[in-house]
């Protein structure tokens, strides 16, 4: 294929959204961190400065990925990559610079780059290069474990580097995996869990246990078609677990000791599970024994939410959770990133204050406002108007990207395409959730925007890649 033809079969409206949230980028990070003495955008002593300099040798690698590198090598050499990403993965555990109390990076003489943004992009490459075998078979046993092994390794490196936010962003390989095939009970239980998480910590695990009990009885009656049934057993079962923590206070129960209130709870959830086991057993209904491998994996889990959450996640990060669902407010420590973050944006009213018009960023209330608040910037600038024409252009290029990649002949540019959609579509969420005070913050960048070099160019590998494999759908 020549040049030429490349040229005009490119997917231009994927570049040019990318090309906007480069400039954007490039504009609010200037704007963020905007100094009169040095006010020139170009100067390199300054973050803007440096930033353009990320921008223009982005865009010479994006140049070489579409008309100098041939395709094929992806596929060919994707192990190969993998093993490098997890190389420096291993070398950052060694031989790492720590930064904010995150050991996750490397110093390459005067420049520092982070492993676990590049890794992304060559799981993703070993993902597409398993699942587009001759004789892969999604569903065996085997193919997912090792799905599952290629995944875990780098997220567990990353843990280790106390990247937790980084380590997630690998669950957003689900969304992948349910294209190509993953039950859509795995989806359901990703989703129950992390609302039994959220319940346990805000609440108790007493309450956790009946909502998963409510929703296990809520999902075999959608199984079973018996809505009457079940509606009713719920409208006379539930007060009894409700109030069966009371029990114990009975001088009734006095001879069978002191129980907790989680284990007369257990008492009465038995014989419902009992009967839907034998149920299953008995129907030989696949979804119902679903249900029960559900509720059992729920409920183990419900009791490892403490152990999660004081012994792998670390202090500020439980600090931010708390903050977040309000256990512990604290506005002037964990929680004031958030709070500064969201006075920032609601003062940008709807039309924003004006470019360098800004004063939450420009006097430094809100920290980091370069990087992963990047966003307030936009808000405060730019207002609701010029917040929305982001999160559009975010919203265009994953459903671009998706609609490009149910188009490819070959599975391996398709899975590629999913994984690079389904990231992209965390960092956003995330990124942007946590400004708002939707998330807890987890310190992930916001794709082509958030100022740095391994953010920006990891991102546009990530993406040039699948545009040069979206290239071959047209020989």
């Amino acid at each position: 294929m020549t040049v030429g033809i490349k040229y005009k079969k490119l997917d231009w409206p994927l570049i040019a959204s990318y090309l906007t949230l480069v400039i954007i980028g490039w504009l609010s990070v200037f704007s963020s961190v905007y100094d009169p003495d040095h006010a020139g955008i170009f100067d390199i002593s300054q973050r803007y400065g440096m930033q353009f300099i990320w921008i223009i040798s982005s865009l010479g690698i994006a140049v070489l990925i579409l008309f100098v590198v041939n395709p094929k090598l992806y596929n060919v050499t994707a192990w190969f990559i993998y093993a490098i990403s997890i190389f420096f993965l291993v070398a950052v555990l060694v031989a790492g610079v720590e930064i904010n109390g995150s050991k996750s990076w490397l110093m390459l003489g005067p420049f520092r780059f982070q492993p676990a943004e590049f890794s992304k992009i060559a799981t993703s490459l070993a993902l597409a290069a398993l699942m587009s075998t001759y004789n892969f078979q999604f569903k065996s046993l085997g193919a997912l474990g090792r799905i599952a092994v290629t995944i875990l390794f780098p997220m567990v490196m990353i843990v280790l580097e106390k990247e937790t936010g980084s380590a997630l962003v690998y669950a957003g390989f689900i969304f992948m995996l349910y294209r190509e095939g993953l039950n859509g009970w795995y989806l359901i239980f990703g989703i129950l869990a992390i609302l039994l998480f959220l319940i346990t910590l805000s609440f108790s695990s007493y309450v956790a246990i009946i909502f998963l009990f409510i929703i296990m009885v809520v999902a075999r009656a959608l199984l079973t078609r018996q809505f009457i049934r079940h509606g009713v057993f719920l409208l006379f079962y539930l007060p009894l677990l409700i109030f069966s923590r009371r029990l114990g206070e009975l001088s009734l129960f006095d001879f069978l000791g002191h129980w907790s209130e989680t284990a007369w709870l257990a008492l009465f959830i038995a014989p419902p599970v009992i009967y839907h086991t034998i149920s299953a057993f008995r129907q030989k209904i696949s979804h119902l024994w679903y249900i029960l491998l559900c509720f059992i994996v729920s409920f183990a889990m419900i009791f490892s939410v403490d152990f999660f959450f004081e012994k792998v996640l670390q202090d500020h990060q439980r600090a931010r959770i708390e903050n977040l669902l309000g256990i512990h407010v604290d506005l002037k420590g964990a929680g004031y990133n958030v709070h500064q973050s969201k006075i920032a944006i609601g003062s940008g009213g709807f039309s924003g204050k004006g470019f360098l018009q800004g004063t939450q960023t420009k006097f430094n209330f809100v920290p980091e406002q370069s990087t992963d608040f990047i966003f307030c910037t936009v808000g405060e600038e730019w207002g609701f108007l010029g917040s929305v024409f982001v999160v559009f252009l975010y919203c265009f290029m994953i459903i671009r990207i998706v609609n490009l990649s149910e188009k490819q002949k070959d599975a391996f540019a398709r899975v590629y395409g999913y994984c690079l959609a389904s990231i992209i579509f965390l960092h956003f969420f995330v990124n942007i959730g946590m400004t708002i005070g939707l998330m807890p913050v987890i310190g992930i960048p916001l794709p082509f925007v958030s100022y740095g070099g391994s953010s920006l160019w990891s991102f546009t590998i990530f993406l040039f890649i699948f545009i040069r494999l979206d290239l071959e759908r047209w020989k």
